[in-house]
């Protein structure tokens, strides 16, 4: 049997094609040329999802499935007003903020999200960006969620019409909204059922190379480490807006800003408002999908 072959039938492309629960992140032990085989059958596929990853330290690949709709929210939470043309800088279609120049896009910012995942995996990830992407710097977001606590789950509802259905959601996003705005960390009821969990804890880190260049799987220390949720409520009022790290010359190549004293300006965005805000958006689609998933119009 050739290698090909053997890769083919690998345990690595067999966990890929397996369905898998939205921000699943599966870790399989395989070989750097196994997933490297793996990778090229996928992008040959044209698949956006799932995507890979790899540890060489631990020499394991990470399957990252289809992010929910909070894990793709929060993806793109940090993505900083710069005083430049907004088509100039624009979100990378995984979260990471890239600049157009005449020679193509160029990666900056990278932006890791995850959702009651490895916090090793997550350096990982992000490290990977840093080093052998060559992002400026790279943020991430580690949310710890309680959905064990969620009682009963919710049976899945029939109803006779399409606007009956309509109707139920709507008034169920309307108990959710009020849930909301007294929990704005959850958890989200409706219809006496929680459709989503409390958020225990937000973590918010930054990794930067301090100078020079470094191996593609070297993984990275923090620079700074913000705590924004603990318990359900929010402790991140002495948050630094711009992270004590973003700067405009992060999202702005270097020959674009030669002498220019604008790169140093920080990039002040972070806010509880802003957070919660946003943050509160990205719940509210979660739940109002589950609902969805769980309204069905019965069949004649």
């Amino acid at each position: 049997m050739n290698q090909n072959t053997s890769f083919t039938s690998s345990e690595l492309l067999a966990a890929a094609r397996r369905p898998l629960s939205p921000d699943a992140h599966i870790e399989v032990p395989a070989s750097r040329e196994e997933y490297e085989h793996v990778q090229d059958i996928l992008e040959e596929e044209n698949a956006k999802y799932p995507r890979l990853q790899y540890d060489g330290w631990r020499k394991v690949a990470i399957i990252v499935a289809t992010p929910s709709p909070l894990h793709g929210q929060m993806a793109y939470l940090f993505h900083p007003i710069c005083p430049i043309p907004p088509t100039q800088v624009t979100r990378n279609w995984d979260g990471a903020i890239r600049y157009l120049t005449d020679e193509g896009y160029i990666l900056m910012v990278a932006v890791e999200v995850r959702i009651s995942q490895t916090y090793e995996s997550l350096r990982a990830a992000i490290s990977y960006s840093v080093c052998a992407l060559h992002c400026r710097v790279g943020i991430t977001m580690c949310m710890c969620i309680n959905e064990g606590n969620r009682g009963t789950r919710a049976p899945t509802q029939y109803y006779s019409t399409a606007q009956e259905r309509e109707t139920a959601i709507q008034q169920a996003e309307r108990q959710l909204r009020t849930a909301l705005r007294d929990n704005p960390y959850g958890p989200l009821i409706a219809d006496g059922f929680i459709w989503y969990g409390r958020i225990n804890r937000v973590v918010v880190e930054t990794f930067r190379l301090e100078e020079g260049t470094c191996p593609p799987d070297t993984v990275l220390e923090p620079r700074q480490s913000f705590a924004i949720v603990e318990a359900g409520q929010f402790v991140g009022g002495d948050v630094p807006s711009s992270l004590a790290e973003l700067r405009v010359g992060d999202c702005i190549p270097t020959h674009i800003l030669s002498g220019n004293s604008i790169a140093a300006t920080p990039l002040n965005f972070f806010s509880q408002e802003w957070f919660e805000r946003r943050f509160g958006h990205s719940m509210l689609e979660n739940a109002l999908q589950r609902i969805k998933i769980k309204s069905e119009v019965r069949a004649r």
